[in-house]
């Protein structure tokens, strides 16, 4: 399974939930079976999937499904049967009122929805949205996925080397709902040398097979060491965004900002079940080599929490009064103060 691209794919695709789309009883049906089938090869938990089956089935046997109508009706009732069990935040069902694509093999992408994850990780350039040198030389950079590392790596560098001179920088990523964890991995390398750090490890195919995240012993840009990070949170920060937070917090290399995050850490891809309903199946667990756990359920919890809303500020004054407090410089002390002097709050 591409889940680089499946990820990508889950960022830029928006749901049409305003729809009110009538569905038959076959349908309802083979969607459910069809489901079953996919929780019972894929879902990382043997035993989470068979609880999952037992349910649906007791469901379908008592009629609970028949006075649902409604297609994103019928996809949320879905997904809220199986988080009650698995309680797993990536876990669900989407409806789409048009055709979805008909794909060569069930868990691969079509050659239409390539072209259309391809058509939207240009047109996001590579999820960057701002880069800034912010008052007191503070760098900002705001991006809103973790798009596919062929995509992103060039705006990443530019990024990066935009930032290079900066005192502080301060990474943006309240709005960023996750994506490639790759790129997560080229983003954190440009915070460490070029000895490789250990970051993260996936666990695949129930538990047999490990994928371990190591930084980069290069990366094709300036690196950004030696000085203060921070990056700023909220409940909109989900899944890979997650990673990147734990990651730097767990190796004591960010201060995270502003609130907890979703609380996503199982990895999956989507998967078409119909004409009409695809279903995201997590078929990987997140574990830092660490804490020994993950952030699913809980989110990332910030060292400094404040209103996500408030949090650049809060982050511009805790860099400012770093650097106040180790500069010996008069010139640079008087530049930080009169940028700290102008944050709000």
């Amino acid at each position: 399974m591409n889940i680089a691209l499946l990820a990508s794919l889950l960022i830029t695709t928006s749901t049409r939930y305003a729809d009110v789309t009538p569905i038959s009883s076959s349908v309802k049906l083979q969607t459910v079976n069809e489901l079953i089938r996919a929780m019972n090869e894929d879902y990382f938990s043997a035993s989470l999937s068979k609880q999952v089956e037992t349910a649906l089935r007791a469901k379908l046997a008592s009629n609970a499904y028949d006075a649902i109508t409604d297609g994103t009706a019928f996809a949320k009732t879905l997904t809220e049967d199986m988080r009650a069990l698995c309680h797993d935040a990536h876990l669900h069902v989407t409806f789409s009122a048009d055709t979805l694509p008909v794909r060569a093999e069930r868990k691969t992408p079509s050659a239409e929805e390539i072209a259309k994850g391809k058509h939207m990780d240009r047109f996001m350039n590579g999820a960057f949205s701002s880069v800034q040198r912010l008052p007191g030389n503070i760098g900002y950079i705001k991006f809103d996925g973790f798009l596919d590392p062929a995509v992103a790596a060039e705006p990443a560098r530019a990024a990066m080397d935009f930032v290079a001179n900066t005192d502080a920088l301060i990474f943006d990523i309240r709005g960023n709902g996750g994506g490639d964890p790759a790129t997560v991995r080229l983003l954190c390398s440009y915070l460490f040398d070029s000895k490789p750090v250990h970051l993260n490890d996936i666990y695949f195919d129930r538990g047999t097979h490990k994928e371990e995240f190591w930084t980069l012993k290069s990366v094709p840009g300036k690196r950004y060491l030696n000085r203060e990070v921070y990056v700023l949170t909220g409940p909109r920060t989900g899944s890979g965004a997650e990673e990147f937070a734990y990651d730097l917090q767990n190796l004591h290399r960010a201060t995270i900002v502003g609130g907890s995050t979703w609380g996503g850490a199982n990895p999956g891809g989507s998967e078409r079940l119909n004409d009409h309903f695809t279903a995201f199946i997590p078929v990987g667990q997140a574990m830092n080599p660490y804490s020994k756990k993950n952030w699913e359920g809980t989110g990332v919890i910030p060292d400094v929490k404040v209103d996500p809303a408030e949090a650049l500020n809060e982050a511009q004054r805790l860099a400012l009064r770093h650097l106040l407090a180790k500069t010996a410089d008069a010139d640079d002390r008087e530049r930080y103060q009169r940028a700290l002097d102008a944050v709000k709050g």
